[in-house]
């Protein structure tokens, strides 16, 4: 099975993509999606669209998983990456992939054991969840990597969030 994962944003926003063969996980890609501060934020959302519209296209992931957002503060930023979430939302169901969300709670649990660990601790176990040298750059393709390894240890138990036909 192949899943990409992602982790919302609307400056950066990070995907990864692997191959789940077993027990085992195998990076295929990761990067980041980036805007530029001075555009308008319907031509990031379009940048970030297209963006992961390639990604999906060169690597055909048969499933997604999508971290969920959590703000406790600032309600713009929410706002903005509640958006780039949509676009990821939409990239992917326009390509007919089966939709999970997972809370950073489950990500870090699924990866470290602890729902409460360090980000690189979460970054380091992902690095060796997926036989790497170095600990994925940036933040945000670690975190996309560590959602798509967190749905292909939980996915069966867990329901779609949206289904795609």
């Amino acid at each position: 099975m192949r899943i990409i994962g992602i982790d919302p944003g609307y400056a950066i926003m990070g995907y990864g993509v692997i191959e789940k063969d077993g027990n085992n996980h195998v990076p295929l890609a990761y990067g980041v999606i980036t805007t530029d501060k001075d555009m308008s934020m319907p031509d990031r959302l379009k940048v970030l669209y297209n963006g992961l519209m390639d990604v999906i296209a060169e690597y055909q992931p048969d499933e997604a998983s999508i971290e969920q957002l959590y703000f406790n503060t600032n309600q713009t930023t929410a706002i903005f990456v509640g958006q780039a979430r949509g676009v990821a939302i939409l990239a992917c169901a326009n390509n007919g992939l089966s939709i999970y969300e997972y809370t950073p709670l489950q990500i870090k649990t699924s990866i470290t054991g602890y729902g409460r660990a360090e980000k690189k601790q979460m970054q380091n176990m992902v690095r060796v969840y997926l036989g790497l040298e170095e600990v994925p750059k940036p933040d945000d393709a670690a975190d996309a990597l560590a959602a798509a390894i967190c749905h292909s240890r939980m996915g069966t138990a867990r329901k779609k969030s949206f289904i795609m036909k």
